[in-house]
C-alpha cells in the first residue's frame, strides 16, 4: 500500500495536510485527497483532553490495529510506527508517508471505542 519516505527525501517537497483530532471522536477533515508516489506530511493536532492516535491503513489494517490496541488496554500506542502516531492532548505531531498507488485508504483512532464511534477519515489517493 505505501511506505515511509527514504532518509534522503527533502521534507520541503512533501504535501502538508493539517489534521485535527477531537474529543467529539472526529478526525477533521473527514475526507482527504493525497498524491500517489510523493511524500505527504500529516500535521496532526489533538485539540482534545484525552490521548488520540492517527493510524493510516486500509480496512484490514485498521481492524488489525484495533485488535492490537485492545490487547494493550486501548489507551495508548506502545510506540509510534511508520504508519501511526499517538498524540497527547494539546500536542501536535507530524507523520510523513508515501502512498504508493492511487486508491482509497483510511485514517483512524483506536483508543477503546473511538474508531467504532466514527473517529476515522477516508483518504483518496490520486
Amino acid at each position: 500500500m505505501s511506505e515511509t519516505p527514504p532518509a534522503s527525501y527533502d521534507p520541503s517537497a512533501a504535501t502538508r495536510i493539517q489534521v485535527t483530532l477531537t474529543d467529539l471522536l472526529k478526525i477533521e477533515p473527514a475526507a482527504l485527497t493525497v498524491p500517489a508516489g510523493k511524500p505527504v506530511t500529516f500535521v496532526v493536532t489533538n485539540t482534545g483532553t484525552v490521548f488520540h492516535e492517527f493510524t493510516l491503513g486500509d480496512a484490514a489494517d485498521q481492524t488489525a490495529h484495533d485488535k492490537e490496541m485492545m490487547a494493550n488496554g486501548g489507551m495508548s500506542m506502545p510506540k509510534d510506527e511508520p504508519n501511526a502516531i499517538g498524540v497527547e492532548p494539546g500536542k501536535t505531531k507530524e507523520l510523513t508517508y508515501i502512498f504508493a498507488a492511487p486508491g482509497q485508504t483510511l485514517a483512524g483512532c483506536h483508543v477503546i471505542g473511538h474508531y467504532a464511534a466514527g473517529m476515522k477519515a477516508v483518504i483518496t489517493i490520486k
